[in-house]
């Protein structure tokens, strides 16, 4: 429906006015941060997208996707009996079997998430993307996270981007599928919300900031711009299971908690769940459970005594 973006204006002043206050937002302490910080670690999608992954740097992640807080440390909040654990463990599609095996064998249900449909520029013709969806799928990914042609929107052709998608979401079958739509290359906050629209409209389960490779990733105003395209798109439809996942950049404990401040404060505590919120990272978890072991004990620990995330 492009009469829904046709006249599409971003007050960007604003945006930006808004984002700078929420940086100044004051965080919160004691049991409340612990609780926040909880609730961050089981929307993480726990992530390892580099060139030397091998099977066993990703089984180390999956352990720690398991069991993703100390077991010490979670009988002292009372919360080792919640099963608490991440929200998916995401890898390339060469890596998927190596996830699926060892969290099958490890006797968890924590869905693997693929990367695909060219990753991360997004610059492979469009049947070499539907194949790399559907061989993700085959290896077992439930949730595949696919990339724009970032070309379609910076050109304007938004039936083009339509039709992309459409045939990634066909093609991805039963698996969630995330669009990632490279925020830091299309140029404007108008064009993030057109294009945050056109996903939405085909089929895409989540909306997703960045690959975590561009050199502008997850900032405040692209997601507040990107949850209002949400919320305008649930007013339209009555469609309420669009989720947003920031990704990229996010590495301390404060800013996972701002992050979800903001989704509270835009979208509503019913987006505060890992069917609807997802923090694409890589390290974020290590300062998370830093953070959880200094609420806990008084005093950070040393580097050796926190599993590697």
């Amino acid at each position: 429906e492009l009469g829904w973006i046709s006249k599409v204006y971003v007050n960007r002043p604003a945006v930006v006015r808004h984002a700078e206050q929420i940086k100044k937002w004051k965080t919160v302490k004691g049991n409340w941060q612990a609780a926040w910080l909880l609730k961050a670690v089981t929307c993480i999608d726990l992530t390892t997208l580099s060139g030397d992954d091998t099977p066993s740097n990703v089984q180390r992640l999956c352990f720690k996707a398991k069991q993703p807080i100390r077991e010490d440390l979670l009988k002292a909040l009372d919360m080792h009996d919640k099963g608490i654990t991440v929200g998916a463990v995401c890898v390339y599609p060469a890596r998927v079997s190596d996830a699926v095996n060892t969290l099958k064998a490890a006797g968890c249900n924590i869905p693997v998430a693929s990367v695909a449909a060219g990753f991360p520029s997004g610059q492979t013709p469009l049947e070499t993307k539907l194949a790399e969806i559907r061989l993700a799928v085959e290896y077992g990914a439930r949730e595949i996270d696919i990339v724009i042609s970032r070309s379609l929107v910076l050109a304007g052709q938004w039936e083009g981007l339509y039709e992309e998608i459409r045939l990634c979401r066909a093609a991805c079958g039963e698996a969630h599928m995330k669009t990632i739509l490279a925020t830091g290359e299309l140029g404007s906050l108008a064009n993030v919300y057109k294009a945050s629209m056109i996903a939405m409209m085909a089929g895409s389960d989540f909306i997703k900031t960045s690959t975590g490779k561009e050199v502008e990733n997850a900032t405040f105003p692209v997601g507040i711009v990107m949850m209002r395209a949400i919320k305008e798109y649930y007013w339209q439809t009555g469609y309420k299971v669009v989720g947003f996942k920031p990704a990229g950049g996010i590495r301390t404990a404060k800013e996972a908690i701002t992050w979800l401040m903001l989704v509270k404060e835009e979208l509503g505590v019913e987006w505060l769940t890992p069917e609807l919120f997802r923090l694409g990272a890589s390290s974020l978890l290590g300062d998370i459970e830093q953070q959880i072991f200094y609420h806990v004990t008084g005093s950070y620990a040393p580097q050796h005594e926190l599993a590697m995330a």
